[in-house]
């Protein structure tokens, strides 16, 4: 079994006051030395923070299974939110984390002023449009709400699965940027925005829901088999990644990690679990 730490919403505080110390970095605090490409001790357990769902599981299943014949000392430390693991990683609190696509973590560095990047991606986590009040697309009707993520890419991702499938109108060009102030025709529906986290709790209270992949598994709703609609998995750029501080790329243990997560075993344990609900986005399979 992985050593594994559930950081929950509650030390968002200390951790953010963490952060606030250690983010501009003085040649005397942890985070400053961290990300400087200083050599890396391969003798001390690789920390990772991770969503609990997949992304532990996932790392579970290396740490379990192909992590002591390669040498690794893997663990892992579960976030519940979107913000910590890359605060965390920023002052050195964690090695690598495990949550986020490239578009979250290219908009977290440019808000945050954080330094953090991809060493690789794993999986796709489609999208998807849920719903407890309705069986079918076509039932979404004017005056009924719709609930979506309100952190910038997700929520732009959002909405273009509902303009894809007829639901709204966006201006031309906003691509996965697009806000709610993009909107040209919202085709008589309102929108209630709310953290990633919490939109599978308010599903009872709205007609519609856009849902995060892990989110969705975690209320254990099953991507593939209960969206209203689901992304697509062909040429999409929001896999998943591992991310580093930037400086850590060449860590022998990051290395080896991702080594790991691009192994056939680690493919086939995506596609035997999730059944189609996450995808692998690596090697062979990234094209498929």
């Amino acid at each position: 079994m992985r050593k594994n730490i559930k950081i929950t919403a509650a030390a968002a505080a200390t951790a953010a006051l963490a952060f606030g110390l250690t983010a501009c970095g003085t040649s005397s605090d942890p985070g400053a030395k961290s990300g400087t490409g200083a050599k890396a001790d391969t003798s001390k357990a690789l920390v990772v923070a991770a969503s609990p769902t997949p992304h532990a599981d996932i790392l579970g299943f290396v740490q379990k299974n192909l992590a002591q014949k390669a040498g690794l000392k893997l663990e892992v430390k579960e976030f519940t939110d979107y913000v910590l693991p890359n605060t965390a990683t920023e002052t050195g609190q964690v090695d690598a984390n495990f949550f986020q696509h490239q578009p979250y973590l290219d908009d977290f560095n440019k808000k945050k002023n954080t330094h953090l990047v991809s060493v690789g991606t794993v999986h796709l986590e489609p999208l998807g449009l849920y719903s407890k009040k309705v069986k079918d697309l076509k039932d979404i009707k004017a005056g009924q709400t719709v609930a979506v993520p309100n952190d910038t890419t997700n929520e732009g991702r959002a909405l273009q699965l509902l303009a894809e499938n007829g639901l709204i109108t966006l201006k031309d060009g906003v691509g996965t940027s697009a806000k709610l102030s993009d909107i040209t025709d919202k085709k008589g529906l309102e929108f209630k925005e709310l953290e990633a986290a919490t939109v599978p709790r308010a599903l009872d209270d709205v007609d519609a829901a856009v849902i995060n992949g892990n989110y969705a598994i975690e209320a254990d709703l099953k991507p593939a088999k209960d969206s209203l609609v689901l992304e697509k998995a062909d040429g999409n750029p929001y896999a998943n990644i591992i991310a580093v501080k930037k400086g850590n790329e060449k860590d022998p243990r990051v290395q080896k990690l991702v080594k790991l997560l691009h192994s056939d075993e680690v493919k086939k344990f995506i596609e035997d679990t999730y059944q189609g609900s996450i995808v692998p986005a690596f090697g062979a399979a990234a094209k498929s």
